[in-house]
């Protein structure tokens, strides 16, 4: 669990309806940079929806049908064919693509960053050290999306392998 991130968020209230915006936002950021370890199909065409959505081109209910797609995807992932432990990250990052787009930024970030770890291999997810970096990034990420740069400047947030 990302502790800091944690605090930032109740800090910020996060969960208030008003914070959607930035919950999905904060969201996609996340499963953006585990975009890759995505498997299913409709996995990537639910990601898709969402990245549409946030930019204005598909209305709520394309994007609520795209809820209840990947959460079914999600629930029903047996994980990969592959022999290298990819399995679990291929997993986690469907569950953070379903949590995205659910609104639940914390569950998202929290199961991308166990896909990024996963996909170093299975032995990594028991250090907490292999953390380290992915959650200092959501931190950062976290804070320069509620705190945006006047206009004209470009946000760190969107350089998604920074």
């Amino acid at each position: 669990m990302n502790h800091e991130l944690s605090r930032l968020a109740a800090e910020f209230r996060l969960t208030d309806p008003e914070h959607e915006p930035l919950r999905l936002a904060f969201g996609l950021a996340c499963v953006s940079r585990v975009r890759h370890l995505l498997e299913d199909p409709g996995a990537m065409r639910c990601m898709a929806v969402l990245e549409d959505f946030q930019a204005g081109k598909l209305k709520r209910p394309a994007m609520d049908d795209a809820a209840r797609e990947i959460a079914v995807i999600a629930n029903g992932h047996r994980g990969s064919p592959s022999i290298d432990g990819s399995a679990h990250a291929a997993v986690s990052a469907t569950y953070a693509v379903a949590n995205a787009l659910a609104g639940r930024a914390l569950d998202a970030a929290g199961y991308a960053a166990y896909a990024a770890v996963y996909a170093y291999g299975g032995y990594a997810v028991t250090d907490p050290s292999a953390f380290e970096s992915e959650y200092a990034w959501q931190v950062q990420t976290f804070n320069a999306l509620a705190h945006p740069p006047a206009a004209g400047g470009r946000s760190a947030a969107m350089d998604t392998h920074a």
